[in-house]
């Protein structure tokens, strides 16, 4: 339910937040105590893709422009990537397109792209396909079965019976505890 701690775990475990106790740990290395930030932020380009709400899109910046930077980022652009994200969520004909003149649901699907940029080894995703249409929801569905399929890890905090119907695991958060694994 709301207000239960799913996008506060969400951020702990991306290494956005610290926890209050304990630390994350990604291939060995713990993301929580990496200092300084920017060394902390580099492992997360690398290896882990972020979909937090309200988004993870630079205002000023095209649809398009947005996927290429987690890319530029660690060094690896790839256009035809870039190309494929955009089919895969829906967007060719919006690439150009800055944030500011989205829907809710397109910005969402252009959160979902610019996560799965590099590939990352981890997806944490905060209600997904809270701002999208049905079918639009069977077109992220898809791609993030696609996702898994090819290895990676993925985490998503939802509402929808939909989306959590897929899932290999469910675990039910209530008043930032677990409840039902």
């Amino acid at each position: 339910p709301s207000g239960s701690g799913k996008s506060t775990l969400l951020s702990c475990l991306a290494g956005l937040d610290e926890p209050d106790g304990g630390y994350v740990e990604l291939s060995g290395e713990r993301l929580t105590t990496l200092r300084p930030e920017a060394v902390r932020a580099s492992r997360r380009a690398e290896g882990i893709g972020i979909l937090m709400q309200p988004g993870n899109l630079f205002p000023t910046l095209s649809i398009a422009d947005n996927v290429r930077l987690p890319m530029a980022m660690i060094g690896k652009p790839n256009a035809a990537r870039i190309g494929a994200l955009l089919h895969d969520v829906d967007l060719t004909d919006r690439q150009h397109a800055r944030p500011g003149h989205l829907s809710g649901g397109e910005a969402a699907r252009a959160g979902l792209a610019v996560a799965l940029a590099t590939s990352p080894r981890v997806l944490f995703a905060d209600e997904p396909t809270g701002q999208v249409d049905a079918a639009a929801e069977e077109r992220v569905l898809d791609l993030l079965g696609r996702q898994r399929a090819a290895g990676t890890a993925i985490l998503i905090a939802t509402h929808s019976q939909a989306l959590a119907g897929r899932a290999d695991r469910v675990i039910r958060l209530e008043d930032g505890r677990i409840v039902d694994v």
